[in-house]
């Protein structure tokens, strides 16, 4: 029978001397509270604290990092219980978990196999790795934990040691899960995030109905310039006082305009008259990224721009299936021209904090860690999401960290909806963080000190400063 255990000095470089420097450094930091600013967890699961319901529901059905590999393979999502559309697939959960099990030979090397045999070993105290041999006895086991109390959401928090955890929410979410979290009492840190793309998107397919809940929930009027403007103050005001520190905003590239109020005013028309063309869509986009860097220049959030994805990308299943189902697909993205309206607006801003991300690895060194290394407003976001896997996260150290540096950075997240992940992505952050930097020790570059204070920095300090998590909040002062 394949064992399953997990090596302790996983991820440290194969140098005997360095990976020992590697293993001293992590010692320092393994044990450190998680601090997750920017994800995709449900808030439900932390407002109700309710049970999961069984090993697939929360380990296959809802992640696309699994169930696009097995699709991948030519196995059909309806097998694998996918939600569609129209509903949850009939299939039986079992069955659905005997299929992934059967094929969990597929994700050898990949960051997935990684996290889950952590997740199986550490959480559930497997000692043997699944297959179709084990794939009942997992299951069985995994179902017997999540009804017990110790595998309530709330519970696993605490064991977790998660001490900030960031979900996101649209601009058009009434938020009552963040309501019912604080009247509970729980001591746990859930915030939420402002995620506005749904009204600002016009080529979103949501838009029109989420305009209208945008309108009804401020009481503000959104068809015309400056209530729509007023809309989203009133909104992020509403998500500060729910706990949120930061923006995000997903668009498909990251294309910024710096229009004139008037040229503003007519082009807003053009959207919700319905006669705008792509390029106004684009460029209703542009401009309200710099409107968003403007807002939060008055009310003190951080703004996260995660652009370069060319979404649902598999037309077919994007029809039967929606949205988040595993078919976005990187694209080159430019940076250096496309930020240059707004930065000529806010980039010199030191209070204000832009953090970039790229699915373009070949921007890092061209052109993300040189505007990190310049503007006072921008910091580089972690590998993300392609890319959030050790050989990436080793690439993007070696290619910003002569230009922009560690400060210009800020730690890691985890951007994740799959919440028992949560650990195991960021024990991998921190071991390869500690990897690197035994490497600049070893090579005479740092200092030992020196490096233990950086991977306290990688792993928690920055993140606190970026995401002004100790930081008083601030009253907006709309210009």
């Amino acid at each position: 029978m394949p064992e399953l255990s997990l090596n302790p000095d996983r991820l440290f470089p194969a140098d005997p001397s360095t990976r020992g420097i590697a293993r001293s450094l992590y010692e320092t930091v393994a044990d450190l509270p998680i601090i997750s600013p920017h994800g995709h967890t449900d808030p439900a699961w932390f407002a109700t604290d309710d049970a999961w319901e069984n090993a697939t529901e929360l380990f296959l059905a809802p992640d696309h990092y699994v169930f696009r590999m097995l699709y991948s393979q030519g196995i059909d999502l309806d097998a694998l219980r996918v939600p569609r559309l129209d509903g949850v697939p009939a299939t039986d959960p079992r069955a659905a978990w005997r299929l992934f099990a059967s094929h969990y030979h597929l994700f050898r090397g990949t960051p997935s196999r990684m996290w889950l045999d952590h997740v199986f070993a550490d959480v559930f105290g497997f000692d043997r790795l699944l297959d179709a041999s084990s794939a009942d006895d997992y299951y069985d086991r995994i179902n017997a934990a999540l009804a017990t109390p110790g595998f309530r959401p709330r519970a696993l928090f605490e064991r977790f040691r998660i001490e900030f955890l960031a979900t996101t929410e649209g601009a058009d979410d009434p938020l009552e899960h963040h309501a019912a979290i604080r009247d509970s009492g729980w001591q746990g840190r859930v915030v939420t995030t402002y995620r506005p793309d749904s009204v600002i998107d016009v080529e979103h397919e949501a838009f029109g109905g989420a305009l209208a809940a945008f309108g009804a929930l401020t009481g503000e009027d959104v068809h015309s310039w400056s209530g729509y403007l007023a809309a989203h103050r009133k909104r992020r005001a509403d998500f500060r006082a729910a706990g949120a520190t930061a923006t995000d905003h997903g668009f498909a590239t990251a294309q910024t305009a710096n229009l004139s109020a008037a040229e503003s005013e007519a082009l807003f028309g053009r959207i919700l008259s319905g006669k705008w063309s792509p390029a106004d869509a684009e460029l209703f986009r542009a401009q309200m990224l710099t409107e968003m860097a403007k807002m939060s220049v008055e009310d003190g959030m951080t703004m996260q721009i995660h652009p370069g994805a060319c979404r649902n990308h598999n037309a077919q299943l994007f029809r039967s299936h929606g949205r988040d189902k595993g078919a976005d697909i990187p694209t080159r993205t430019d940076y250096v021209q496309a930020l240059k309206p707004m930065l000529d607006v806010v980039g010199n801003e030191p209070d204000l904090t832009v953090i970039l991300f790229t699915l373009d690895e070949s921007s890092y060194a061209r052109e993300l860690a040189p505007l990190a290394g310049h503007y006072p407003c921008l910091r580089l976001g972690p590998s993300w999401w392609f890319h959030d896997s050790p050989e990436g996260m080793r690439r993007f150290r070696e290619m910003t960290t002569e230009t922009a540096g560690f400060y210009n950075t800020v730690g890691f997240n985890d951007d994740t909806r799959a919440f028992f992940s949560i650990p195991a992505r960021h024990d991998v952050a921190r071991r390869i963080d500690c990897g690197f930097l035994a490497r600049l020790v070893a090579e005479g570059r740092l200092a030992d000190w020196e490096a233990a204070e950086l991977a306290y920095e990688l792993t928690n300090g920055l993140v606190r400063k970026a995401y002004k998590l100790d930081a008083p909040a601030k009253t907006a002062q709309p210009a």
